[in-house]
């Protein structure tokens, strides 16, 4: 019996089903759909009754070579058969591979590794905190976020998150931190005025994706970096959604016109295998043995399929791909748009990171395409966001858009 007749047998034998065991045996943190799936190919996935869904969730913005790709799952083997994992006590060969790779193909000079993008940005964190310290000799350092924020589930990355809905119930919350209006220059400089010396870093996101997928505005971003430059300030960009490609540029600081003195990556960067990565220049990587550190940060296994991963996407073009594919996504999201100005208020994004402004709850959209066989997320209340994998063709495009079409119709008519 194949493992998906398997699946299905058990569902109908009076045995609890996977839903019944997550409700008995895993904590509710996630809202989560009536929906188990079991396998994946390429765009795809399949449910245990073994319907099929088109994936432009991707794990969020996670499966960069979607699912089973033949490359992915060579490096996962082969690695896997080597060396999986030593600790940080010792130099291993894939590793130093992927951080070679990183820094000769961005600004970075220096890369620490680490297990999610939460992580990354809590490093980034502490390096800016140790640099204030021992560099500018700031006492009580502050770093400034965006409202509309997200940088991660810790307390110091919820406390970095300018969204007091993460926030609740988690008080007292990490000094140090203030909230600037995102792409407003004008309402920064007053929070940045009121702090003055004691400011040592700001950190953004090129394009807000929690927030709604609202892309940044390069006048913005210039202006930081002018600002930085004559202070003293880090800038630090939170690339963990945006990095990787997954825009149409490599990284996410491309389309700003600027390059940041940190950032971070994770989710893409080795199409699921649980790994972040903060990258610095080295005027402000001064980080000491002892200073910060991971257990399974950087280990074989993940660097190894992280490297293959990034490899791949220069190997087979998937940053043209996601540029390509991704204007060809936006161009059928604005044609829906235009059919449907009663739900739909206005389409952004960058390449592969598209959102859909509703006027209506983005869940109501996300709920109908699933049952249509389309999985979507949202970003936020009244946005819908497109993720799929970079390997994404336009037929899977054109079967996503009339996909959607359809749910909208659904809407349309209940609405």
């Amino acid at each position: 019996m194949s493992p998906l007749s398997s699946s299905f047998a058990q569902t109908n034998t009076g045995s609890p089903t996977t839903a019944d065991l997550f409700a008995e045996h895993v904590m509710s943190t996630y809202g989560r759909y009536p929906l188990t799936l079991v396998r994946g190919q390429g765009c795809r996935v399949w449910d245990e009754q073994g319907r099929e869904y088109l994936d432009f969730v991707a794990g969020i913005a996670t499966c960069t070579l979607g699912h089973a790709h033949p490359v992915w799952i060579q490096a996962l083997t082969e690695q896997a058969q080597q060396l999986h994992h030593v600790s940080n006590l010792y130099y291993t060969p894939p590793q130093a591979q992927l951080a070679q790779w990183l820094t000769r193909h961005s600004c970075a000079d220096k890369v620490f590794f680490c297990n999610s993008g939460a992580e990354a940005n809590e490093g980034a964190i502490k390096l800016a905190r140790k640099y204030a310290h021992t560099v500018r000799g700031i006492q009580e350092p502050v770093i400034l976020t965006a409202h509309g924020s997200f940088h991660g589930r810790t307390l110091a990355t919820v406390t970095a998150t300018g969204q007091p809905k993460y926030q609740k119930d988690f008080a007292p919350l990490v000094p140090g931190f203030d909230y600037i209006p995102y792409n407003d220059i004008e309402g920064t400089e007053a929070v940045l005025n009121r702090w003055g010396e004691r400011v040592c870093a700001v950190l953004l996101e090129p394009l807000q994706g929690e927030g709604g997928v609202l892309p940044g505005d390069p006048t913005y971003f210039q202006w930081w970096r002018r600002v930085c430059n004559e202070r003293g300030i880090l800038l630090m960009l939170d690339e963990v959604q945006v990095g990787m490609g997954r825009t149409g540029r490599l990284w996410g600081y491309c389309h700003l016109g600027v390059e940041p003195d940190i950032f971070t990556l994770a989710k893409g960067l080795a199409g699921g295998i649980p790994i972040g990565a903060l990258l610095a220049k080295d005027f402000c990587a001064v980080f000491q043995p002892g200073d910060h550190a991971s257990t399974f940060g950087g280990n074989p296994l993940a660097c190894a399929v992280g490297l293959a991963v990034c490899r791949t996407l220069m190997l087979d073009s998937l940053i043209w791909n996601a540029q390509q594919t991704g204007a060809y996504l936006r161009q059928g999201l604005s044609r829906l748009a235009e059919q449907f100005p009663r739900l739909i208020e206005q389409v952004r994004g960058w390449g592969l990171i598209q959102g859909l402004v509703m006027r209506i709850p983005a869940a109501e959209v996300v709920k109908a395409a699933m049952e249509m066989g389309l999985l979507l997320v949202p970003a936020g209340l009244q946005v819908v966001r497109f993720v799929p994998p970079l390997i994404v063709t336009p037929a899977e495009i054109d079967q996503a858009l009339a996909l959607l079409g359809s749910a909208l119709e659904r809407l349309a008519a209940s609405h």
